[in-house]
C-alpha cells in the first residue's frame, strides 16, 4: 500500500509536534508509533527520513551510556526545537 506525499507530510508534522510537546525528553520508536496510531516499522522509516533531513536526533544509548541493542529514542534537533519555539509565540 502506497501513501501519498501529502499524507506522509501530515504524519511528519504529527511526529515533530509530538516530540516538540515532550521536549527535551526523548521517546522510543514504539511510544511514538502508539501516540500517532501507526505501525512501528512505518514510524521507524519516517523517523529515519526525518533524521536524514536533520530534523530529529536518534539516541542509541541510555542515560548511563550503555548502547541499546535494538531500540532507539528520538528527540527534536536543537535547530528545529528553536524554530518551533519561536513560531509558537
Amino acid at each position: 500500500m502506497k501513501i501519498s506525499k501529502e499524507k506522509k507530510e501530515k504524519i511528519f508534522e504529527q511526529i515533530l509536534f509530538l516530540l516538540y510537546s515532550l521536549s527535551p525528553r526523548a521517546m522510543f520508536t514504539s511510544n511514538i508509533a502508539k501516540e500517532i496510531a501507526r505501525d512501528e516499522e512505518f514510524t521507524k522509516k519516517l523517523l529515519l527520513e526525518l533524521k536524514n533531513k536533520k530534523l530529529v536526533i536518534e539516541i542509541k544509548k541510555n542515560s548511563k551510556g550503555i548502547p541499546y541493542s535494538k531500540r532507539s529514542r528520538w528527540r527534536l534537533s536543537d535547530d528545529v526545537y528553536n524554530f518551533y519555539k519561536n513560531h509558537q509565540k
